[in-house]
């Protein structure tokens, strides 16, 4: 779909097989004679963790799919690692036309990944040392189309994905519990339905919390509490479920909360909020 909406194709159209875009539409690239070759590196502007690997390979491989010439790419880093301002990234050699076309499709996937893996980044290095380790947490505030590439850049800034979307796991909110009748409604017909799935539930209240622990959910999210009353929350639980903070979670406020006791915490920002890192490619 990035090449398509570059190259004329038919946005509607997502796999390789099906793309109609052509490589040709790159009228600017045209200016340039078919039979040049051109090496190109690719750097970072600035400190980040770098992500978009598969990305890049991709965008190449379909770009070259049904042509006889291929652009090779030799990784100078790996997904997960950090890099500096100026660092070299990656190495592309092939058809000149090619690598102008493909470039910003490519660097596109990798300024947003990287700055999804820096992000989480950020906050897991706020969370060295502590007595209890817990999972930090992504969430469905992700760029609409993208969300399992932002997953993976999550996972390879070091969180954990939280559901993938609607369809595996419940997450059970205020409007979900009033349109039940109760949280002991929604859990009772949450369990009717699909037995194998875990049940989470939002709470805003203590007494929310005992009703959600009786009623027998995985997993509570704590909704905004303060940090004196999620310390309670995790004592009355005790074990029985795990617990997930969310809500005023930013790089100020996630350790105290982390060592509240909490099992997880869940922060919207790592995929909503982030800066795009800025890339360059220049021809050697």
């Amino acid at each position: 779909m990035a090449l398509n909406e570059d190259l004329g194709g038919s946005l509607a159209l997502h796999t390789a097989a099906e793309n109609n875009y052509s490589a040709d539409n790159d009228i600017t690239a045209q200016l340039i004679p078919a039979e040049n070759m051109a090496e190109a590196r690719v750097i970072s502007r600035e400190r980040a963790v770098f992500c978009g690997q598969p990305f890049v390979e991709e965008v190449f491989a379909q770009l070259t799919a049904n042509l006889a010439e291929q652009v090779e790419i030799r990784w100078l880093v790996k997904d997960g690692e950090r890099v500096e301002a100026n660092q070299p990234l990656f190495m592309l050699r092939g058809s000149a036309r090619l690598l102008l076309t493909g470039e910003r499709a490519a660097l596109n996937f990798v300024q947003m990944l990287s700055a999804t893996a820096t992000a989480v980044r950020a906050y897991i290095d706020k969370l060295q040392g502590l007595e209890k380790p817990l999972a930090l947490l992504d969430t469905r505030k992700t760029i609409p189309g993208l969300r399992a590439a932002q997953k993976y850049a999550i996972a390879c800034g070091g969180g954990h994905n939280h559901r993938a979307g609607l369809h595996d796991a419940y997450l059970i909110k205020e409007n979900h519990i009033a349109a039940c009748g109760g949280i002991a409604q929604a859990v009772d017909k949450a369990k009717q339905l699909n037995p194998e799935k875990p049940i989470e539930i939002e709470v805003e209240t203590m007494d929310e919390l005992n009703q959600s622990i009786d009623a027998g959910a995985d997993i509570i999210m704590l909704d905004n509490f303060d940090l004196p009353t999620m310390r309670k929350a995790v004592e009355l639980t005790a074990g029985r479920c795990l617990l997930e903070a969310s809500g005023n979670v930013n790089l100020d406020t996630v350790r105290s909360i982390a060592e509240t006791g909490v099992d997880r915490i869940s922060v919207g920002a790592i995929t909503k909020h982030v800066r795009a890192i800025d890339l360059s490619m220049r021809f050697l």
